[in-house]
């Protein structure tokens, strides 16, 4: 999901660490991708403009997006394009996770330039940067797969420590009102609202979210 906020930034100093919290972020993504069945690709998300497969086809785009960037191939459109899903969408999304994951651990410190031309045509992004940007769009697509799926959803508490400041750092301004904009705008977290859910609300995503197979009709919650 390209963010409209190209200066939201990842606020680790341990990049090794932020390093393994993405692949965590990632794989859970994978768990909950492989649960799904054919049948439910027609489902609504909280991405208000995608079916599951449209969403699964995004996902599966970005990170062969991303992969391209950290070797220093991201400006070429090819490398971002969305395609249809094909015979076998779970494990062309399970391999292009693992690709994006392999593509980061070759990175050479948080400084590399990353070239992400959905973010900015001219500039490029600290490695450390676009991974977070990479990390929180999967923790909350993670949260979009699990409550299409109707599944359980609970990421590691160090990974939602390190994803909030990442969310927060999101600007709510007008561009998350233009179509295609990743992120509404944001919501008002409640009392006693967890770490998962002022990430989502940071984000414009309503946590009590539910597709009308789960007893509720959906609202727009991003996208």
């Amino acid at each position: 999901m390209p963010m409209n906020a190209a200066d939201a930034s990842a606020p680790h100093t341990d990049f090794a660490a932020l390093r393994r919290l993405h692949a965590r972020a990632v794989r859970d993504s994978v768990t909950l991708v492989r649960r799904m069945t054919p049948g439910e690709l027609s489902r609504p998300t909280p991405c208000s403009a995608w079916t599951l497969a449209g969403l699964l086809a995004h996902m599966t785009a970005q990170h062969h997006g991303f992969a391209a960037a950290a070797r220093g191939e991201g400006r070429e459109p090819a490398h971002w394009a969305v395609r249809p899903l094909g015979t076998d969408p779970v494990g062309e999304y399970t391999a292009a996770a693992e690709k994006v994951i392999a593509a980061f651990a070759t990175v050479e410190g948080p400084d590399q330039a990353f070239a992400l031309p959905e973010f900015s045509a001219t500039r490029t992004f600290r490695a450390a940067r676009a991974i977070g940007f990479h990390l929180i769009d999967y923790v909350v697509h993670s949260w979009d797969v699990a409550r299409t799926l109707g599944l359980a959803y609970t990421p590691a508490p160090e990974l939602l420590r390190a994803a909030l400041p990442i969310a927060r750092a999101v600007p709510d301004d007008d561009s998350r009102l233009a179509p295609g904009s990743a992120f509404r705008p944001g919501l008002t977290a409640g009392e006693g609202a967890d770490v998962l859910e002022r990430i989502l609300t940071a984000l414009g995503r309503s946590p009590h979210w539910r597709g009308p197979e789960h007893g509720a009709a959906a609202h727009d919650a991003g996208r």
